[in-house]
C-alpha cells in the first residue's frame, strides 16, 4: 500500500545521500541530498573523478585502486574522508555503500549511498544514552503504546512488581494495579495521550506481591512524538512515596501534636474552675485528637477529702465532671454491654478489675480495645480504641481522663498515649490548683462570712441594706468592714472600717477589730468612748512593730538583716493601722451620734435635698494614738437615708477622691426607690470593677419609733412608786394588745423599781419601748451599777437580778451623763411559744 509519510522518518536522522559514476569513473549524477549533507554544489561535483576532487592526495592511490575494483562490478563499503568545497578546511568522514550497476549499453557503473558518519555516532551516542536512562533509571519507567499497551519497562519497574521485564510488554495497568487503581491510570492515560497534557504526581496505592502492607507510588505520564510530532505513545515515571508518606504523616502527626500542646498550654489553666478546667481539656482534644472524650475526678477530692478510702486501689468514687464528642450527644459508654452510661455529674465506680481501675491504681495509661456488637447501632459498637489516662499531680492520682476513637479513625499508638499522658499533666495540675484554690476560698469565704454582718441585718427604727466587694478576686477577703450592732433602748451603733492592705493578712486584723468593736459597743460607751479604746487595743496589736519601725527609721537597726527584719515588722505595724466612722442612732430622739477616726465623712440625704457629707471631724486613724476623738450629734429626720462607705468606693487611680465623692452624691440623689435598689445603683453608677481596693458599704433608711410605741413616766422616789409602776406598765402593755406579757412585766417593773428606790437617789424614770421586742428601762441618779450574785437559801433577799436574767430575753445597765439605766428586754408573743409562768420563776429561785 502506497503512503506518503511526512518528514521525520529515519532517513532524516542518519542523513542519507547518493550519487553515481559512469563507466568512466567520474561522477555522472549528484543528488540535491549530497548536496546539503557534504556542502558540494552539484557544479563542482558532476564531471568530476571523485578520487582526485574529494579525496586527499595521500590516499588518492588506495582510492583509484578501489574505484577500479567497483567498476569490475565489486560492491565495497568503507569509510572515505573526503573535502568540501574547495578552501574548506574541515574534513569529513563518510560511510559510502557502493553497488555495481550498468548502463543501457552495458557498460559498468556505479551507484553509492552515502552516509555521514558523524550522524551515524549520534544516533548511536542518543541510543546509549536512551539505554542507560531507561535501565539505570532508580525509578520505574515504563512506555505505553498508542494502544495504552506496554511496550517497554525497566528492571526497578519489573523489580517492584515482580517477574522478569518481559512479563509486562503487551500487559496493561490492570496487570500490575488493583482495579480500581488501574481505572484511574488508564483514564489518566487516554487523557494525556489526546491532550498532550501532562500528569504529575498521581497518588496510586497497591500491593507488591509477597508482602501484606500497602504501597504507595507517584507517577508522572508525559506524551511522546516522532521527529514528525506524530504521538507514538506515553511514558510513566514511577517512584515507591510510601516512606516519604509515611514521614510525611509521621510530620504531621508530630506537628499536630505539637499544636495540641501548644493550645492546650494555652487554653488550660486559664480558670480555677474544675468544671471548665475539664471542660477545656476536652475542648483541645475533641476532635483534633479524638471523638470522643470524657473527664472524672474522685468524689472525696472534690469534697474536700486529702484521701479517701480505695484512691489507692482505684475502687473510690468518682464524678463525671466533663463530656464532650464529635460524633454523638450520648454520654460515653461502659465498656461492657451491661454497663450504663454514665451522665456529667453523675457518681460511679469502676469494678476492680476494670481496665479504667488499673490505669487508676498503676498510675498508667490503659489502651482499651472496642468491642464488636451486633445488637444495634448504639454508641459502644462504633468506638474501636479508647485511652484510659489517669491523672496525676504531684504524685497524686486526681481523675481518670478517657479519650476513644470511633471506626474509620487510627487506633491510638504510642505516640497517640504520649501525647494524652502530656493532655492529662497538664490538665491535672490545673485541676489539682483549682481543686486547691476551691478550698482555701471556701476557707477564706467562711472566714469573710464569720467576720461580716448576716445578709439582713435589721435594726429598730431602721432599713438597712448593705453590699461588701473584695478587692482580691482570688482570696474574696480583705480589710473593710462593716457591722450593725443592737444596743440597749433600742439603739443601734453603725460601723464602718477599713484596715490598711488587702487579703488575708487584712481579714484578721479586721476580725481582731471588729470584735474588740462588738466588745465595746456592748459596754453602751459613747461613739467617741468606743473609738479610743479601740485604738489602744490597735496600738496593742501593732505596738511592738511600731516601736521596731520607729527604731529603724532613727538608725538603731544597721546591716542587711536588721533591715529585712525591721521592714517586716513595719509592715506587720501596718496591717493594724485602720480608719473607722462609729455612730449610734436613737429611733426615740431621732438623733445620731458620729465619731471618727480617720475615715471618710458619712453621706446624709434628706427627702427632697441633695446629699451631703457630714461635717464630722476626723480625727487619727486607729493605732497612731495621740489625739482624742470628736463626736457630734445629728438630727435625722425620718425619711432620711444615710450612707458609711469605706474608701474603695469612691477612690481609684483613674480619678481624684473629690471627684468620686461627687460621683457618690449624684449617685445617692434619687434616695426614693427601695433601699436595696439604691444599693445596687450606687455600685453600677460608680466605678466598681478596678479592683484595687475593698468596698464596704452600709446604707440606713430612718423611720424612727412612732410616739404611740413610747411610754414615759418620771416616779417620785417613794415606796408607792412601786405599785404606780406597776399600774402604769399594765395599762401601757393592755394598751399595746399584749396581754400575754402582763403579768411578767410587771413583776420584773416592780424589782427594778424597787431597787432603784433602795439603792438609788434622785428622781426614778420608767420608760417602755414597744419595736421588734419590748424593752423597759429604769433610770435613777445613782452612778453604782448593779452586780448580779447568787443569794443563799436563808437570805430573805437578793434574786431580784437573778428573777430579772430567768425570765427576760435578756437585761444590763448602763451609764447616763446623770447615772444609769437599768433595762431587760422581752420577746413578744408569737403564738406558739408560752411565756414563763412568773410564780414558776420566783419559786424555782428557793
Amino acid at each position: 500500500m502506497w503512503q506518503s509519510s511526512r518528514p521525520g522518518s529515519i532517513y532524516d536522522y542518519i542523513k542519507v545521500a547518493s550519487f553515481s559514476l559512469g563507466p568512466d569513473g567520474r561522477i555522472d549524477q549528484w543528488s540535491e541530498r549530497a548536496e546539503q549533507m557534504l556542502g558540494i554544489p552539484a557544479r563542482h561535483a558532476l564531471g568530476k573523478d571523485p578520487v582526485e576532487a574529494f579525496v586527499p592526495s595521500e590516499f588518492r592511490e588506495t582510492g583509484r585502486r578501489k574505484v577500479c575494483e567497483i567498476l569490475d562490478g565489486r560492491e565495497w563499503t568503507g569509510l572515505v574522508p573526503y573535502r568540501r568545497e574547495a578552501g574548506d578546511a574541515a574534513e569529513g568522514l563518510a560511510e559510502i555503500y557502493v553497488m555495481p550497476a550498468e548502463n543501457e549499453d552495458g557498460e559498468r557503473g556505479a551507484v553509492c549511498l552515502v552516509v555521514d558518519v558523524r550522524a551515524l555516532r549520534g544516533i548511536e551516542t542518543d541510543l546509549a544514552a536512551a539505554q542507560a536512562v531507561f535501565g539505570q533509571s532508580p525509578m520505574g519507567f515504563t512506555l505505553f503504546g498508542t494502544d495504552l499497551k506496554l511496550l517497554r519497562v525497566n528492571a526497578r519497574f519489573a523489580t517492584v512488581f515482580g517477574g522478569p521485564a518481559g512479563k509486562y510488554r503487551g500487559g496493561t495497568p490492570h496487570d500490575f494495579l488493583p482495579r480500581p487503581e488501574a481505572e484511574r491510570m488508564t483514564v489518566a492515560l487516554r487523557r494525556v495521550l489526546e491532550t498532550g497534557e501532562p500528569v504529575s504526581e498521581m497518588q496510586l496505592v497497591g500491593r507488591v506481591p509477597g508482602e501484606e502492607d500497602r504501597r504507595r507510588w507517584s507517577v508522572s505520564l508525559y506524551r511522546l512524538h516522532g521527529a514528525s510530532g506524530r504521538p507514538i505513545g506515553v511514558a510513566a515515571l514511577a517512584s515507591d512515596v510510601t516512606g516519604r508518606r509515611r514521614a510525611e504523616r509521621e510530620a504531621a502527626n508530630a506537628r499536630r501534636n505539637l499544636a495540641l500542646l501548644n493550645e492546650a498550654g494555652a487554653r488550660i489553666g486559664n480558670s480555677l474552675d474544675l468544671e471548665t478546667t475539664a471542660r477545656t481539656l476536652l475542648d483541645v482534644a475533641v476532635p483534633q485528637f479524638c471523638d470522643l472524650a470524657s473527664v472524672d475526678l474522685y468524689q472525696g477530692l472534690l469534697a474536700g477529702d486529702e484521701e479517701q478510702p480505695g484512691m489507692s486501689d482505684g475502687s473510690a468514687e468518682l464524678r463525671r465532671v466533663a463530656f464532650a464528642s464529635a460524633v454523638s450527644d450520648a454520654p460515653l459508654p461502659g465498656k461492657a454491654p451491661e454497663d450504663d452510661p454514665v451522665a456529667v455529674g453523675a457518681v460511679h465506680r469502676y469494678p476492680f478489675n476494670s481496665p479504667c481501675a488499673a490505669a487508676l491504681r498503676t498510675a498508667q495509661a490503659q489502651i482499651i480495645p472496642g468491642r464488636e456488637s451486633d445488637e444495634g447501632p448504639e454508641l459502644g459498637a462504633v468506638v474501636h480504641s479508647t485511652l484510659a489516662v489517669p491523672m496525676v499531680a504531684r504524685d497524686t492520682v486526681v481523675g481518670l481522663v478517657q479519650f476513644s476513637r470511633t471506626k474509620g479513625s487510627e487506633p491510638f499508638g504510642e505516640r497517640d498515649t504520649a501525647l494524652a499522658v502530656e493532655l492529662a499533666a497538664r490538665a491535672a495540675v490545673c485541676i489539682d490548683n483549682a481543686r486547691l484554690y476551691r478550698r482555701e476560698h471556701e476557707r477564706a469565704l467562711i472566714l469573710q462570712r464569720s467576720l461580716l454582718p448576716p445578709g439582713d441585718p435589721e435594726a429598730a427604727g431602721l432599713d438597712i441594706a448593705c453590699r461588701y466587694l473584695p478587692g482580691t478576686t482570688a482570696t474574696e477577703v480583705g480589710g473593710d468592714w462593716f457591722d450593725v450592732i443592737e444596743l440597749p433602748g433600742h439603739r443601734t451603733a453603725l460601723v464602718v472600717g477599713d484596715v490598711m492592705g488587702r487579703g488575708l493578712r487584712a481579714a484578721v486584723a479586721m476580725g481582731e477589730l471588729r470584735t474588740a468593736v462588738r466588745t465595746l459597743a456592748l459596754l453602751d460607751l459613747e461613739p467617741a468612748e468606743v473609738l479610743g479604746a479601740l485604738d489602744e487595743i490597735a496600738r496593742g496589736l501593732g505596738g511592738s512593730g511600731d516601736r521596731e519601725a520607729a527604731r529603724s527609721r532613727s538608725g538603731a537597726a544597721s546591716g542587711g538583716v536588721a533591715q529585712g527584719r525591721s521592714a517586716r515588722t513595719a509592715d506587720l505595724s501596718e496591717v493594724y493601722l485602720a480608719t473607722c466612722v462609729y455612730a449610734v442612732y436613737d429611733p426615740i430622739t431621732r438623733v445620731c451620734t458620729f465619731a471618727n477616726a480617720g475615715h471618710l465623712p458619712p453621706v446624709l440625704v434628706e427627702e427632697g435635698e441633695e446629699a451631703l457629707l457630714l461635717d464630722v471631724p476626723p480625727g487619727m486613724p486607729l493605732g497612731v494614738g495621740g489625739e482624742p476623738f470628736e463626736e457630734i450629734e445629728v438630727e435625722v429626720p425620718d425619711g432620711a437615708l444615710l450612707a458609711l462607705y469605706t474608701d474603695g468606693l469612691v477612690e481609684s487611680r483613674h480619678h481624684p477622691l473629690d471627684e468620686g465623692l461627687q460621683a457618690f452624691r449624684r449617685a445617692l440623689s434619687d434616695s426614693g426607690r427601695p433601699l436595696e435598689d439604691v444599693c445596687d445603683h450606687v455600685l453600677s453608677a460608680l466605678d466598681t470593677s478596678h479592683g484595687e481596693d475593698d468596698i464596704a458599704l452600709l446604707m440606713a433608711r430612718v423611720h424612727g419609733l412612732p410616739k404611740d410605741a413610747v411610754g414615759d413616766w418620771s416616779l417620785a422616789p417613794e415606796p408607792r412608786s412601786v405599785a404606780r409602776a406597776r399600774e402604769l406598765a399594765r395599762d401601757q402593755l393592755n394598751d399595746w394588745g399584749l396581754q400575754a406579757l402582763v403579768d411578767t412585766t410587771e413583776l420584773l417593773v416592780s424589782e427594778l423599781v424597787t431597787n432603784a428606790l433602795r439603792h438609788g437617789h434622785g428622781e426614778i424614770r420608767l420608760r417602755l419601748l414597744l419595736d421588734r421586742t419590748l424593752v423597759c428601762e429604769v433610770w435613777d441618779a445613782d452612778l453604782a451599777q448593779p452586780r448580779r450574785r447568787r443569794a443563799r437559801d436563808t437570805d430573805e433577799g437578793g434574786r431580784g437580778l437573778q428573777l430579772v436574767g430567768l425570765l427576760s430575753e435578756r437585761w444590763g445597765s448602763r451609764r447616763t451623763p446623770r447615772g444609769k439605766t437599768v433595762w431587760f428586754e422581752l420577746a413578744l408573743p408569737d403564738g406558739d411559744a408560752t411565756p414563763m409562768d412568773p410564780a414558776e420563776a420566783l419559786l424555782s429561785l428557793f
